[in-house]
């Protein structure tokens, strides 16, 4: 049985002139053109007046002088997911979609939406933050092998490394500097991946991710085919229940709003640890959204214009 009900069919309003933010100059760049075209096609097959604009190419300030209404941020990474793209509409007044300044802000800093979450009491992965004096034999003996180091502020798995050896953890450090300089070192949990979306306050199916390669990384993302997305994810209805309300949570503590993504391990047990969220989720032909709102029912065209209904005005 899908969830239908809860959506219902998406009329089509009048946007006016929708400007589909895409591509950027974040290391994100190609997803979010795959992304910002499959958005842009949708819009236009039910009939909205929508044009690709990218940031990379153009000033935002062509935005107000060439009377956009609305803008669907399909932007990912930095300038883009981080608040500044966001702050930059705010001032001029255009309606965007997704969360605002503050939580775009905060969601793209790893290690301080952890602060935010442990504050509250939600569970996550223990972690340490890393730098080029650390101790890293003791980072080790503390943590145990195998372990996860990022750079706090890069999305789609960019300069990420599972360690499994003791001596890899400077060189997996020396990676993520390379990306930004805040780094994390994160416990690993190993009783699966899954990722809830949030959409205008609901959360939608539960997919559960399961990698052909060593983890989730950029090329299980978007490049392989043998990557298995399980949607329903096999999980007991309460157990699934209690992921959704978390994400639900863990999404209004940062002030999310609109949509997104909020990812999860679980582990031998089945207890979920909140991973990161994403505020501009990926919509490309891998994407977990459009994946997720299938199984409830809805069409890529009705979700993107549901999206765009819940538009942030500031």
């Amino acid at each position: 049985m899908t969830q239908a009900s809860h959506f219902g069919k998406v009329a089509v309003p009048d946007f006016g002139k929708v400007a589909v933010l895409l591509g950027g100059s974040s290391a994100e760049r190609e997803i979010s053109l795959l992304s910002g075209r499959g958005v842009l096609a949708a819009l236009r097959s039910q009939g909205v007046d929508a044009h690709a604009f990218d940031p990379a190419e153009r000033e935002l300030a062509e935005l107000k002088r060439e009377g956009f209404a609305r803008c669907f941020i399909a932007l990912h990474g930095r300038h883009g997911e981080d608040g500044t793209v966001q702050g930059a509409l705010e001032l001029m007044g255009i309606p965007y979609t997704g969360s605002g300044v503050m939580a775009s802000a905060l969601a793209m800093d790893k290690w301080r939406t952890k602060l935010v979450w442990q504050a509250a009491g939600l569970p996550i992965p223990a972690y340490e933050m890393l730098t080029a004096d650390s101790d890293f034999d003791a980072v080790v003996q503390r943590m145990g092998l195998p372990l996860f180091v990022k750079p706090a502020n890069e999305g789609s798995s960019v300069g990420i490394t599972k360690v499994k050896q003791a001596n890899e953890l400077r060189g997996a450090y020396e990676e993520a500097a390379k990306h930004d300089k805040l780094v994390l070192v994160e416990q690993y949990i190993g009783g699966g991946e899954y990722t809830a979306a949030i959409l205008g306050g609901q959360a939608l199916p539960v997919i559960k991710i399961e990698p052909a390669n060593e983890f989730y990384d950029y090329e299980a993302k978007y490049l392989r085919d043998d990557t298995r997305y399980l949607c329903p994810c096999g999980l007991p209805p309460e157990q699934e229940a209690q992921m959704q309300h978390l994400a639900q949570l863990a999404f209004a503590l940062i002030g999310g709003t609109g949509w997104g993504r909020v990812d999860f391990l679980v582990d031998e047990a089945g207890k979920p640890y909140l991973l990161e969220i994403n505020t501009s989720p990926g919509m490309t032909d891998h994407s977990l959204v459009p994946m997720a709102a299938r199984q409830a029912g809805m069409s890529f065209e009705q979700l993107v214009l549901r999206v765009l209904e819940l538009t942030h005005v500031g």
